[in-house]
């Protein structure tokens, strides 16, 4: 008698081909579980028959209890829909009121075997609501119940008809308890990726604009200088500085909307026109086809923070970027990277590297002197 079909809410929701929410199989057809103990209404009715009751009041007492049984099934085929708990117990009161009423009914007319049927109240009582509502609602009726088979004089019944309430309680409690646990994991598992989502976006925000920013500064001052002796250069500086505001523009609404994927020749090319506007001498060793495919974006992602963190903290005279089929390497002779932006910027490079099976490193340069960002897998 128990079913463990929470509230549609309640449990998981995927999208089905026309984009409406479709229930998993627990939503659909977990109605079931309850429902098949309907045969179990056999024994009240075999209580009512064998009654010493008239024929007429037996067949009163059994259309009562077949109305029961539709009453009930009707109730945990609809509980699925049920947007929550509270209304599931809105609901679950009003079904076990027309229960009771029936059940009563059905043993005030011959014998008090009908009260046989408290189980299947009591397995809607547990599904009514909260918890700890549901466990109270049940305990109550099952508590009456041993009050009327003691006013009866009946007690010597009461095994085989309080022994089934008490065993609804029991599984439907412990299902109940597995439902709501499934309920919490799946939305710390929903916040969990709210939270790597935050993240994924403001580290690829970071990584965007930290690079396009310093190159727009780099141009910015160069055109400052330029403005009185060549305006013609500073005029060709300003209208880079405007084509980059615009690449920038499109590159954090394409990042935001999880689209922006880091290619590494564009990048290749990019590190260059940045390491030339910012006078810093430059050479690349090797080429974007030499990197293996399956690495190719976290090495461009690499090479923009590395060539970054040179033009905007290492104050570095020469940078070499080297390219082969195992890794990166960028080495400038600067002086160093302690400054805590850089740190910043390069850990959520490490993180990426992780994430794609590879390893970044960053250390002092061959030559002592200056700093060497690494990427091997």
């Amino acid at each position: 008698m128990t079913s463990a079909a929470p509230p549609a809410t309640m449990g998981s929701v995927t999208t089905g081909e026309q984009g409406e929410p479709a229930r998993d199989p627990w939503q659909r057809f977990g109605w079931l579980m309850g429902v098949v103990w309907i045969v179990f209404l056999f024994f009240p009715i075999s209580s009512v028959i064998e009654s010493e009751a008239s024929a007429g009041a037996k067949v009163a007492a059994v259309a009562l209890l077949a109305a029961f049984g539709v009453v009930y099934i009707a109730g945990f085929v609809a509980r699925p829909n049920f947007d929550s708990w509270e209304e599931s117990r809105a609901r679950g009161l009003i079904t076990i009121g027309i229960l009771l009423a029936l059940m009563i009914s059905a043993a005030l007319l011959t014998d008090v075997g009908a009260l046989g049927a408290t189980a299947f109240v009591v397995a809607t009582a547990m599904f009514s609501g909260s918890l700890r509502f549901a466990l109270a609602l049940a305990l109550t009726l099952t508590a009456a119940l041993v009050v009327v088979l003691v006013i009866t004089g009946d007690i010597s019944r009461g095994l085989w008809l309080i022994l089934p309430p008490l065993i609804v309680i029991v599984t439907t409690g412990v299902t109940r308890a597995l439902i709501e646990a499934g309920v919490r994991h799946d939305e710390m598992d929903r916040q969990l990726g709210l939270v790597a989502e935050r993240e994924r976006v403001a580290r690829d925000v970071h990584d965007t604009l930290g690079h396009s920013l310093t190159i727009v500064t780099v141009k910015a001052e160069l055109a400052e200088r330029l403005i009185d002796r060549d305006p013609d250069a500073a005029r060709r500086e300003i209208a880079q500085i405007r084509s980059l505001s615009r690449e920038a523009l499109a590159e954090v609404r394409a990042t935001v909307s999880g689209l922006r994927v880091a290619r590494l020749g564009d990048e290749i090319d990019s590190a260059c026109r940045a390491l030339e506007g910012a006078g810093i001498a430059h050479e690349v060793r090797g080429a974007a086809d030499d990197v293996d495919p399956r690495y190719r974006i976290i090495v461009a992602w690499t090479l923009r923070e590395a060539i970054t963190n040179v033009v905007r903290h290492a104050r570095a005279r020469r940078c070499t970027v080297t390219l082969t089929a195992d890794g990166l390497v960028v080495e400038d002779d600067g002086v160093g990277i302690a400054d805590a932006d850089a740190v910043a910027g390069l850990r959520g490079v490490r993180e990426r590297a992780a994430g794609a099976g590879a390893t970044l490193t960053v250390g002092r340069a061959d030559r002592d002197q200056g700093t060497r960002v690494e990427v091997r897998w």
